[in-house]
């Protein structure tokens, strides 16, 4: 057992000088009605965001339909040539990718218009979307890859798309990129593709 050693003049006067004046507590009782607590300032609940009104609802009957090898490519109208060439070479850069294996066409399409959406909000410029070549698809015909190329074009904020190189998934995946978003753009958009 330690035996409490009694303080020394000194250490007695060097805690009483940093302690400082005290008072003695008269009651030890705290009224609970006279403090009052604000309560916390209420945060507006998200709207709930609709990502098929992201789709525009032109029909695209005449969209030829892509085989497992064929590579895909979309500019938008107003944009010049080279920036379907930038985006081929990687000049834009990947900010954030997708892997759509695997999954049906409407948890695909789910998945991708939620995708985009973040990726304006968050300021993404190029995405990379891994969609497969779909040697599984019935008659050799890639249903993801062809609802994609619907998809896309039929979608506000892609400016452009391209198959990705042989090394990023070739024609089993896409380069796309995306509008930047307002809040994100410090000037005129024209300067990155001249």
């Amino acid at each position: 057992m330690k035996v409490k050693t009694p303080l020394n003049s000194e250490d007695s006067d060097l805690f009483r000088q940093t302690i400082g004046k005290v008072q003695l507590v008269k009651q030890d009782k705290v009224a609970l009605h006279e403090q009052r607590q604000s309560k916390p300032k209420p945060y507006p609940k998200p709207l709930a965001v609709n990502f098929d009104t992201s789709l525009s609802s032109r029909r695209m009957e005449d969209l030829e339909t892509v085989g497992l090898h064929d590579s895909m490519n979309f500019l938008s109208a107003g944009l010049q040539n080279n920036v379907l060439k930038k985006l081929r070479r990687g000049y834009f850069g990947i900010d954030a990718e997708i892997d759509l294996h695997g999954l049906n066409s409407s948890d695909a399409k789910r998945q991708l218009l939620h995708f985009l959406h973040n990726g304006v909000e968050e300021g993404c410029r190029c995405v990379h979307i891994v969609h497969g070549k779909g040697y599984r698809s019935l008659d050799n015909l890639p249903v993801i890859k062809n609802e994609l190329n619907r998809w896309l074009r039929q979608h506000k904020d892609v400016q452009a798309f391209c198959s990705a190189n042989p090394k990023d998934g070739g024609t089993g995946a896409l380069f796309v990129l995306l509008r930047l978003s307002d809040k994100f753009s410090f000037g005129d958009e024209n300067e990155l593709y001249e």
